[in-house]
């Protein structure tokens, strides 16, 4: 278990950054929760589609993932935090986007979904 839930993170990320909606899809388990800066929204697959192709979502470069912190509470439920750095693509901003995710992970069928998501924008300093 240990490190496996932030290799799939990270292949959410990478799915994210290549507009790989099909990854993405496959890693997570609808209806799923999303908490930000803009609030929580429970959003179905159809609505993530929708966001997904209407480019809602910015293009994004991740540059790092680390401080990681992660927890196996159940034997098909995992926790996990760390910090995320990343740029987004096409606008001119002078610091990377510093913050902090939490993610909940669990085992249906033998396959890990994330079922909640979580970033917080860290102050810039």
């Amino acid at each position: 278990m240990e490190g496996q839930i932030i290799e799939l993170e990270k292949k959410y990320w990478h799915g994210v950054e290549n507009n790989n909606y099909e990854t993405v899809r496959n890693l997570t388990l609808f209806p799923c929760i999303v908490a930000g800066k803009n609030g929580i929204q429970s959003i179905s697959e159809a609505d993530f589609k929708n966001m997904f192709d209407s480019g809602q979502t910015n293009k994004i470069k991740v540059l790092n993932i680390y401080d990681v912190k992660e927890s196996l509470i159940a034997e098909n439920t995992a926790i996990i935090g760390y910090r995320l750095d990343f740029e987004i693509v096409d606008q001119s901003q002078k610091a990377p986007i510093k913050c902090v995710c939490t993610s909940t992970w669990i085992k249906e069928n033998n396959k890990w979904a994330c079922v909640m998501h979580t970033e917080t924008e860290l102050e810039k300093s």
